[in-house]
């Protein structure tokens, strides 16, 4: 809240809200949305731009993947890659129309970061980024998405742009700060504004790198669909981390959700909870107080090094075994104790958001080393 606080006394501020994930950040908390005037602020994105929640769903009922749970495991490792600096290589290296877009030649700087991207395009990043199987239930008919009432086999993943991205997030940040002098209570909200060079520059590559996000995914989707086969019933897919051009009350501005969903009405999002909670796939009610939001996940409740020295990897299994989960790497600042319950933050949100399906995680994966680098 001190944090939120400091946000709202900015001179370009408009609006702000706090939703019931957040916790403390660097700058704007996790789970802060910040309207602003013609300005962007690169701490009030985040490091990890575009991170993101994609979801797919296919026509393959529970019991296949309870018969071929060892193909389904197998496939995930194989097609996987997590972790600082980890990319795929030789004829593993992916492919993705977004590597050739023109956006990467625009300055020096962006140039430099295009052999990084190729580098780790299709891979995921280290700390709380995953990738899982998982089940979804539909309690009744979702008419949008035309999916009957069921349950289906879906994958699942939470990852953003690499090291491309927290590469970029640095870079503009520092400028931010060499060019807006503020309090130091406040100097992580160092602001560029849209009308210099600066601010088109960041605006330029924020946006090419959420873009790269979406295709890392998309080359993860793809890839396991193409191994495990299946008929695609739906993809949903949402960013957090990220800035928009938007209008709020009437005023055009630019909306800062550091780890939260767009929630606008009819905006299908995903809020996942942990290794061993649920998930859920959500529309947007479009609740002006919350500046059209919701949570990104369930929030932490530790801080990854108070949970590394009060859990215990005896703990963490047998709350893996006790929910039938079959974990693949992480460390124990990812243990399911470290977050907050999810289902006290979809209660505290069910009038910003509507709940269309449950998705119950079975086989996770992350990064085994615990970095977050990017």
């Amino acid at each position: 809240r001190a944090q939120m606080e400091v946000a709202m006394k900015l001179p370009i501020t408009v609006a702000g809200a706090l939703m019931p994930d957040a916790h403390q950040g660097y700058g704007l908390p996790i789970g802060g949305v910040l309207a602003t005037s013609n300005a962007v602020i690169p701490y009030g994105v985040g490091v990890d731009i575009g991170c993101r929640m994609a979801l797919s769903i296919y026509d393959i009922p529970e019991s296949n993947f309870l018969e071929n749970e060892a193909k389904y495991k197998r496939e995930l490792i194989a097609w996987t890659k997590f972790g600082a600096g980890n990319g795929w290589q030789g004829k593993y290296r992916a492919e993705h129309a977004v590597l050739d877009r023109p956006e990467f030649n625009a300055t020096p700087f962006i140039r430099s970061l295009h052999d990084k991207a190729s580098h780790q395009l299709g891979t995921s990043g280290g700390g709380n980024h995953f990738v899982e199987w998982g089940i979804i239930e539909f309690d009744k008919t979702d008419a949008q998405l035309n999916i009957p009432k069921g349950k289906y086999v879906a994958l699942l993943s939470h990852s953003g742009s690499r090291g491309f991205g927290a590469t970029i997030a640095g870079h503009y940040t520092k400028l931010a700060k060499d060019l807006c002098k503020l309090p130091d209570a406040a100097k992580n909200l160092a602001y560029l504004s849209l009308d210099s060079a600066e601010g088109q520059e960041y605006w330029l590559a924020m946006n090419l790198a959420g873009d790269y996000a979406s295709a890392c995914h998309a080359v993860i989707h793809e890839r396991l669909t193409a191994a495990m086969g299946g008929q695609l019933l739906a993809r949903v897919e949402n960013h957090h981390n990220f800035a928009w051009k938007e209008t709020y009350q009437g005023q055009n501005v630019i909306v800062h959700r550091k780890g939260a969903t767009p929630a606008a009405r009819g905006v299908l999002g995903i809020i996942p909870g942990s290794m061993t909670a649920p998930g859920f796939l959500v529309r947007g009610k479009g609740e002006e107080n919350a500046i059209n939001s919701a949570s990104h996940g369930a929030g932490r409740q530790m801080s990854r090094t108070q949970a590394i020295k009060s859990i215990t990897r005896g703990a963490m299994q047998k709350v893996l075994k006790e929910h039938g989960v079959t974990l693949i790497g992480a460390g124990l600042d990812e243990a399911p104790f470290a977050y907050k319950d999810i289902h006290t933050v979809m209660a505290a949100q069910q009038n910003l958001v509507e709940v269309l399906a449950k998705f119950t995680p079975k086989i996770v994966r992350m990064a085994d080393d615990g970095s977050r680098e990017d």
